[in-house]
């Protein structure tokens, strides 16, 4: 067993549906994942540890993606965030790249797709720490 770290990744999406898919995928890829089906809660989180990186859905109550996302760049700037959204606009694309997004991905997507897409937000994030 090796000393490494292993990659913290969030998945915050208010359809647990979401989370139990992706996470025994993700954790299968060598990544330590943490689920909410709650903003507040994940928020929460996010105080307390430290996320290489962080998938969130867009809509959901409370505090949505997009203030999820400012919330998440102020505590921990150098976390990478991935939107995922069943409600794809230009609009949300747009505000999410305002707020630092690293991409933004329209459901359905498949989990080699998510899991690229992952990679490519670690290696940034680990030339961010």
């Amino acid at each position: 067993m090796s000393g490494e770290a292993k990659t913290q990744v969030l998945i915050l999406d208010d359809e647990p549906i979401v989370c139990r898919r992706l996470q025994p995928n993700l954790e299968k890829s060598g990544y330590e994942v943490e689920t909410f089906i709650r903003s507040d809660e994940a928020l929460a989180r996010v105080r307390q540890k430290h996320f290489d990186v962080v998938i969130t859905d867009i809509k959901m109550e409370g505090l949505d993606g997009l203030g999820f996302l400012e919330q998440v760049k102020k505590i921990s700037p150098g976390t990478e965030v991935i939107v995922i959204t069943g409600f794809a606009t230009m609009d949300t694309a747009k505000k999410s790249f305002q707020g630092g997004v690293f991409d933004f991905v329209a459901k359905p997507f498949s989990l080699s797709e998510i899991q690229g897409i992952v990679r490519k937000a670690e290696q940034k994030a680990l030339q961010n720490s």
